[in-house]
């Protein structure tokens, strides 16, 4: 069997969180393409059916679609248990839903840094260990979370520290279950996607008028694109991976290297 195939994910079964569109959106059809079966799972459970119907119909692969919000222990536990049952086990999961709140420092309101922190740290930690604990019980599993480039470096010119710590800090959680679960079959690793173009983000008032700034700054002169964040979580999901735990990669056009 050469590489090629061996890369693909044929009879396995994962679920995207944040999967309804965007950076999870693209996951989701990677996966799907590449043989797995595959659960959208997000707040928005329109959306994510309407995702779910299309990438089915694309790929004809088993897509179904759950409502979730991944701050909830026993939404995360419920949905990961429908997961487990409607695509007949758990193999992979893509932990990615997150938000962003730029507001300066000294004029952020504590609901909006927990907010931030809420979903986008312990929605990641509970999706990990709700995921976890099956993949444990059931021969292992790889888990990848979506970090950012905003754990390495702060961002400029927008203002957004409770994005910043909590994207740090899910490094550093990734870094500490991959050590926990090394030896128990469950390979635990991080994305660090740099500024990526998503159609929220191309067409939100608020970071249209930074584009232009970040484009600037970018050794690419360009940000990227959710395609561009395929093939790595392919490669982390599938068998070829099994001696990469512990890691995040950073995909970001060099943007971080100055």
């Amino acid at each position: 069997m050469g590489i090629i195939e061996k890369m693909r994910l044929d009879g396995k079964k994962g679920f995207v969180t944040g999967g309804a569109r965007g950076i999870g959106k693209s996951t989701a059809t990677a996966f799907a393409e590449a043989g797995a079966d595959v659960a959208i799972v997000d707040l928005d459970l329109d959306e994510a059916k309407k995702t779910a119907e299309e990438l089915a119909e694309k790929t004809g692969r088993k897509v179904i679609a759950i409502g979730c919000d991944c701050t909830d222990p026993e939404q995360v536990n419920a949905m990961v248990e429908q997961v487990v049952a409607k695509l007949g086990g758990l193999d992979f999961c893509h932990n990615n839903a997150g938000i962003c709140i730029n507001a300066p420092a000294e004029e952020m309101t504590y609901e909006q840094w927990s907010r931030v922190i809420n979903i986008n740290l312990n929605g990641i930690f509970l999706t990990d260990i709700a995921a976890g604990k099956y993949m444990l019980a059931h021969g292992g599993g790889s888990i990848i979370n979506t970090a950012s480039m905003s754990a390495h470096i702060v961002n400029v010119p927008q203002p957004q520290c409770a994005y910043n710590a909590s994207k740090a800090a899910v490094i550093q959680l990734t870094k500490s279950l991959a050590i926990e679960w090394a030896k128990r079959g469950v390979r635990v690793n991080s994305i660090s996607p740099g500024y990526i173009g998503t159609e929220l983000t191309l067409n939100s008032p608020t970071l249209v008028p930074l584009i232009e700034k970040w484009n600037h700054m970018a050794p690419l002169g360009r940000m990227g694109t959710p395609e561009e964040l395929q093939s790595i979580c392919v490669y982390l999901a599938g068998d070829t991976s099994t001696f990469t735990t512990g890691s995040d990669f950073v995909i970001d056009g060099a943007f971080t290297c100055f």
